[in-house]
């Protein structure tokens, strides 16, 4: 949940990079960032690895820390496409957007 500002900061970084007015499926890359935002607040026991929960607690944090790799998996496609056929400038900013996405 912490992240969702530089999230915000790549997405527009991947927008001037690739001199484009809108990113690809912006709608989809709002509403993955909403729902990692939700499904993260949902997930905050899965760092909790030396206390003693049972099972079925266990088995629903772990499920639910891998549904966040479907928003996760929306957003960086929707970075990647944005950034897909641009014109190549090795600056810092390219490097940076990549850097975070990779």
């Amino acid at each position: 949940v912490l992240i969702a500002p530089a999230f915000g900061l790549v997405s527009l970084a991947c927008q001037l990079m690739a001199s484009k007015t809108e990113l690809f499926s912006v709608k989809g890359l709002i509403s993955a960032i909403q729902g990692i935002g939700f499904v993260g607040c949902l997930v905050w026991a899965h760092h909790m690895f030396v206390i003693g929960m049972d099972g079925d607690s266990r088995a629903y944090f772990a499920v639910a820390t891998m549904v966040i790799a479907i928003p996760t998996g929306m957003k960086v496609f929707s970075w990647l496409m944005s950034l897909y056929g641009m014109l190549f400038f090795l600056n810092t900013v390219y490097l940076w957007c990549l850097n975070f996405v990779f």
